[in-house]
């Protein structure tokens, strides 16, 4: 029996790798609606990240990320939390894996409405309560928290590219907010 050295980066591919990855098959991804709640357990803000896109301009967009090979997908959403709001955010995960939807992403316009220019992608979506301290990290600006009226704004809505706003409206539909 011989012992191995861990791979120190399980689950990742080299950029070279990825892009050819994208370009042959779905890429399986987690997203996450962050939210707070009231004593009561009621949505009474939602946490929306701010970034940069290509072009410079200032966009809204949610938790989100790849599922690695090997990684349970409660162990994905832990990640990419830790990742985009800090490890003091202190998410309530699911007590079931189940996903409130599936957003298909594809690198054109289509049926779905939802779009991703570097691939097709399959985001398994859910709304996680965070308790903690959310710091924004990575590629976010800023952690904006809002009332789900403050969200549904068309305003707000506007912020959003590839589909992700109709996924916010389908979080507060689901967690008992829709309008």
């Amino acid at each position: 029996m011989s012992v191995r050295t861990p791979d120190p980066y399980p689950g990742w591919l080299s950029p070279e790798d990825l892009y050819e990855a994208r370009n042959r098959l779905p890429m399986v991804y987690v997203e996450a609606v962050p939210v707070r709640l009231d004593p009561l357990g009621y949505v009474n803000e939602v946490g929306l990240l701010l970034q940069a896109d290509e072009e410079g301009s200032m966009v809204r967009t949610l938790v989100s990320g790849r599922v690695l090979y090997r990684e349970t997908i409660r162990a994905a959403l832990i990640r990419h939390i830790e990742k985009d709001l800090g490890p003091l955010a202190f998410p309530q995960l699911p007590v079931s894996p189940v996903p409130f939807t599936v957003a298909e992403y594809l690198p054109s316009p289509s049926q779905t409405g939802f779009t991703d220019e570097r691939q097709h992608a399959v985001a398994m979506v859910y709304v996680i309560p965070v308790t903690g301290e959310c710091t924004p990290r990575q590629d976010a600006l800023e952690l904006t928290w809002m009332t789900p009226e403050e969200v549904l704004s068309p305003g707000v809505q506007a912020e959003f590219v590839g589909g992700r706003g109709a996924l916010v409206r389908q979080a507060i539909s689901y967690a008992g907010l829709g309008r």
